[in-house]
């Protein structure tokens, strides 16, 4: 029996799949008529592959697990090639770990229902958290090389897709522990990598306590930083640049479980001058009691507005664990509204809905995973929504 809604507004359940068992969903992209799938990694899963070509009936074709002691929890899919990240699981042990994987595997889709795997390139220590690339020639990730304290930003080029290499790398002063550095930030915060989004030559990268840190890529091999803004949340995910508006949206992703949890917003940062990045001010949070629910109640991932997908600069989709999906419309960013929502029931074998990535294909639909049981969600807008959602596009 499919898991169905709990609470909604101008967005409706199209479909349902609890992929096989293995409902642990995390990164989710769509290409064409296939659909990826990365798994968070507690069921051993490692990707999943569906044929979405009726997306009122996905059906699934394929899946492979992780590698031991690994998860493979994020997909990337563009110019005819999957990318798949490699990283030590579980974050952290309680005991010893055998063996991992650590890097960025790389499968020709040719066939994009039977990925073929050509280059895997070897990051070495935890491996590689998040991928951000859209085709061309760089792929830009946060990991974990040998000799780091925690994830870094990293760029591999992909000129010739068989054989990646590294082109560049930035870190926080103080990350290279190899190296002799010391932490110059207070002592109990943490400062590492998530993913950046760009802009032209810009880096927009969320950098966990440090929240956002702005790099000058330019020069690839070489990269700067020239700006940062901080508002005292922590944990910053996703730095979504806007750019015909001069704005950032950024989430700062909730980490912990239940009612005493700090709490984690949705930003609107200006960056007219990416040189001096102004904070503007928290998107409104879901009404109801979310916060008084078991497992995690805040932000997580934002639709990113890939090529291909469906793109706005005033619509922004949002996954908040437990309050599901959140849209907002910032036609005025000073004043942010929440127009649609989407809550899914609670899948057996957990506490609350745990709404965990999403991705807006280019016909609007709205591609969801659960992060611990419940699988894939197909949501499709509203006549309302759908309207304003075509207004809206890029």
């Amino acid at each position: 029996m499919g898991v169905g809604t709990a609470g909604a507004k101008r967005l409706r359940l199209l479909a349902h799949h609890d992929l096989a068992g293995n409902g642990d969903g995390m990164q989710v992209m769509r290409e064409g008529d296939a659909l990826y799938v990365g798994h968070t990694g507690t069921s051993r899963m490692g990707t999943s592959i569906l044929d979405v070509s009726d997306p009122r009936r996905p059906r699934l074709v394929d899946q492979w697990p992780a590698p031991d002691n690994t998860h493979t929890h994020k997909v990337q899919v563009a110019g005819g090639l999957l990318l798949v990240n490699h990283e030590r699981f579980p974050y952290r042990p309680t005991g010893p770990l055998g063996p991992h994987s650590a890097g960025l595997a790389v499968y020709d889709l040719t066939d994009p229902f039977a990925p073929e795997q050509i280059a895997f390139w070897e990051s070495g220590g935890k491996g590689v958290h998040r991928i951000v690339w859209e085709g061309g020639r760089y792929a830009h990730m946060s990991a974990v090389p040998d000799g780091f304290r925690d994830r870094i930003w990293v760029v591999v080029d992909l000129a010739d897709p068989a054989h990646p290499v590294e082109a560049g790398r930035w870190w926080w002063p103080g990350q290279w522990e190899a190296g002799g550095e010391q932490p110059d930030w207070p002592k109990g915060m943490r400062y590492a990598a998530h993913h950046a989004l760009l802009s032209g030559d810009v880096a927009y990268l969320g950098f966990d306590d440090a929240n956002l840190v702005v790099l000058d890529v330019s020069d690839i091999a070489a990269p700067k930083m020239i700006g940062r803004c901080r508002w005292g949340g922590g944990a910053t995910h996703t730095c979504l640049p806007l750019p015909a508006r001069n704005l950032l949206v950024v989430t700062d992703e909730q980490q912990h479980d239940g009612p005493h949890a700090p709490e984690r917003r949705i930003h609107l940062v200006d960056v007219a001058d990416p040189s001096e990045p102004r904070y503007r001010g928290a998107l409104p949070r879901p009404d109801g009691p979310y916060d008084d629910r078991p497992m995690r109640f805040g932000p997580h991932c934002l639709h990113e507005n890939r090529q291909g997908s469906y793109r706005s600069e005033r619509l922004v989709f949002a996954t908040y664990f437990n309050a599901g999906v959140r849209v907002y419309d910032l036609e005025d960013a000073d004043d942010p509204r929440e127009i649609a929502h989407w809550v899914s029931e609670t899948p057996p074998g957990q506490d609350a809905p745990q709404a965990n990535d999403l991705f807006v294909d280019a016909d609007g639909l709205v591609w969801v995973t659960d992060r611990t049981h419940g699988g894939l969600f197909v949501l499709e807008p509203e006549p309302e929504l759908a309207a304003l959602m075509e207004e809206a596009r890029a």
